[in-house]
């Protein structure tokens, strides 16, 4: 359920994914192969590149951490909801058993009054 509520989260969860394994070589050693050269900075490599890759990584790690949290809590919502739902049948069929019991009684309190009645 949580799955149908949330698809804009889940596909940015797949890009996440597919981007982290785009890479070529090493982090910021140059151009990945995704088409693109991934600046001037990553092109050339060094520690510079590295570190644009370190911050990149990192704001994708966040990026995911954070859907993630809002998926788990999208679907706690969706369970609560759930939850509840089935407590509240659960309570209509225990007093429709209620019911059906204190009827079966007062039929059964009615025959016995019959059976004394008759054999007066």
């Amino acid at each position: 359920m949580a799955l149908r509520l949330a698809p804009n989260l889940l596909r940015s969860l797949r890009f996440t994914g597919a981007r982290a394994m785009s890479q070529v070589g090493g982090f910021g050693e140059g151009a990945g192969k995704g088409g693109g050269t991934g600046g001037s900075i990553r092109e050339a490599g060094g520690s510079f590149g590295k570190m644009e890759a370190a911050h990149e990584e990192e704001y994708f790690r966040r990026l995911n951490a954070r859907n993630m949290e809002e998926l788990k809590r999208q679907h706690d919502e969706e369970m609560e909801a759930h939850i509840k739902d089935n407590i509240e049948h659960l309570e209509q069929n225990l007093k429709a058993a209620q019911d059906a019991i204190a009827r079966q009684k007062k039929r059964l309190e009615n025959l016995k009054k019959d059976d004394s009645s008759d054999s007066d």
